[in-house]
């Protein structure tokens, strides 16, 4: 097989796949990037992108418009919980505003900003990118991988054909896609977990028709139990009601709505759409040349907000990878890290998933009061959970042999998210990566490891950072960062061995 047409084709523009093309591109990485529908995204699907996703938003540059995509900065966060928006109110969990939050281990936050919103930014993203070529209405039919490249047939929605060349392959094509098919990669999980439906309208009287005021979620509680939940999602006309489990198909989502707000009320219907809640996570992650990532390798419901955020984590992960392993400084164990790292987290994520939606289902008929009470704090994932996860036991982090953090914590151990903290001109220390590795020195030096890098191309910053609450907050005099933000290495020293350190890195070893 001769040299390849593109280095690394996408299957799949979903937010994943549009992530992995935008880290992708932002390495300079020539990508091509395949959807076989039309873009246009009309269901909300995902309501929440969670602050590590935003502290990726930020280093594309899109940040700012997520944020101010939609929700008023403002305005309430809530939880509330109510037998139907006319009845009682049962109880409240109060959430800061945007506008008010306080939290110190991230420069961003999670940002209310649905699917429908975020996918066009992320991908005009995407497009501006010029090492990104991106092809709608263009689907993979088969593959065949030999040692040096990955030869594809692809079809467009008018049936013509064209083969191609690429050096990797990387499905973000979907619980049902082509590609994880394809590597006969089994799912293994619970399975499916409820029969759930969503209805996807639109009222502008609603909110006028009801005294809870505005909230994130409003979940409702009767003689059934905890049956379902509301999000509003631009914040002032459309809105998605989700049913837990929908065991009867005859049921149309008029009755539904007329439960929720417990009287009729001017709306329009734009989507019914019944599916499954699963839990399940890909046997493996890839093989030989070909990888996948989001849905594709697992999928789990909604509750807590992890499908999308555990995708886009997959995405960066592999992308600097890739990019390594094109330039030529990766090593041969690089890129079988990918599944030693992010399986395990995928294998927590869902679990967590299913256990919050699990605790929400649980939620007895009429319960209120202290009975309530007891229940909430199991009811969602929090965001310090999602953030702040340690690639444990990684084939390409060096332990220093100290025990794991507290969990939710940050940390600066081989193998976590570094932390974030305020650098005196006004960046995140986040800011500093992310263009291959990154040397975090508090006053110690560490030529050597500079020598070894720069002896095998791999790109390292050197970043020295005098201030003493950092130093603290990083525990050691010398932190070497990856490009997705992960500590690969740590000490107050440099190593005997720097030349080891940087081939273990960079999975030569």
């Amino acid at each position: 097989m001769g040299p390849a047409d593109v280095p690394v084709l996408v299957v799949g523009a979903g937010p994943v796949g549009l992530a992995l093309s935008a880290e992708l591109g932002r390495l300079g990485v020539r990508c091509l990037l395949i959807e076989k529908r039309d873009g246009s995204v009309t269901v909300p699907k995902m309501s929440q992108v969670s602050a590590r996703a935003m502290e990726f938003c930020r280093r594309w540059g899109i940040a700012g418009q997520v944020k101010g995509a939609v929700w008023p900065e403002g305005r309430a966060l809530d939880f509330v919980y109510a037998e139907n928006l006319r009845g009682a109110e049962l109880a409240r969990v109060r959430m800061p505003s945007y506008a008010t939050r306080q939290r110190d281990d991230t420069p961003e936050g999670a940002c209310h900003c649905p699917q429908i919103y975020f996918d066009p930014i992320l991908a005009a993203h995407v497009r501006s990118l010029p090492s990104v070529t991106v092809r709608y209405g263009t689907a993979l039919e088969s593959f065949a991988q030999t040692a040096d490249g990955v030869r594809v047939r692809l079809v467009d929605t008018n049936g013509r054909e064209k083969s191609i060349v690429a050096g990797y392959v990387v499905g973000c094509d979907g619980p049902g896609g082509v590609v994880r098919e394809a590597l006969g990669a089994p799912l293994g999980g619970l399975g499916v977990v409820a029969n759930s439906i969503n209805v996807f309208f639109r009222s502008a009287e609603l909110s006028s028709l009801h005294d809870k005021g505005w909230a994130r979620f409003y979940r409702f509680i009767d003689r059934t139990g905890c049956w379902s939940e509301l999000i509003p999602i631009d914040g002032h006309e459309l809105w998605r009601l989700t049913v837990f489990d929908d065991p009867d198909p005859t049921v149309d989502g008029d009755v539904y709505l007329r439960r929720m707000l417990g009287d009729d009320f001017p709306h329009e219907t734009l989507s019914v759409m019944r599916w499954e809640r699963r839990d399940y996570v890909a046997g493996a992650y890839g093989l030989g040349r070909v990888f996948i990532a989001g849905d594709a390798a697992h999928q789990c419901s909604p509750t807590g907000g992890l499908g999308m955020h555990t995708g886009i984590e997959e995405a960066v992960n592999l992308a600097w990878k890739l990019a390594a392993i094109l330039a030529g400084w990766g090593g041969d164990a690089l890129l079988a890290s990918y599944e030693a790292e992010r399986r395990p987290i995928a294998l927590r994520n869902v679990a967590l998933a299913t256990k919050a939606f699990e605790s929400i289902r649980a939620i007895p008929p009429r319960a209120a009061g202290a009975e309530l009470d007891a229940r909430l704090s199991g009811l969602s994932v929090p965001e310090p959970v999602k953030t702040h996860i340690c690639y444990e036991h990684s084939p390409v982090c060096v332990s220093d042999g100290s025990e794991p953090d507290a969990p939710a914590t940050p940390s600066s151990r081989p193998g976590a998210r570094a932390p974030h903290a305020w650098l005196g001109d006004g960046h995140s220390t986040l800011d500093l990566f992310g263009n291959g590795f990154t040397l975090l020195r508090f006053g110690a030096t560490a030529s050597a490891l500079a020598s070894a890098a720069k002896a095998r191309n791999v790109p390292l910053r050197d970043a020295p950072i005098d201030d003493p609450a950092i130093a603290t907050l990083y525990a050691r005099k010398l932190a070497l960062v990856r490009p997705d933000g992960h500590v690969a290495w740590r000490g107050d020293e440099e190593p005997g061995n720097s030349a080891a350190v940087i081939d273990r890195v960079r999975g030569a070893v």
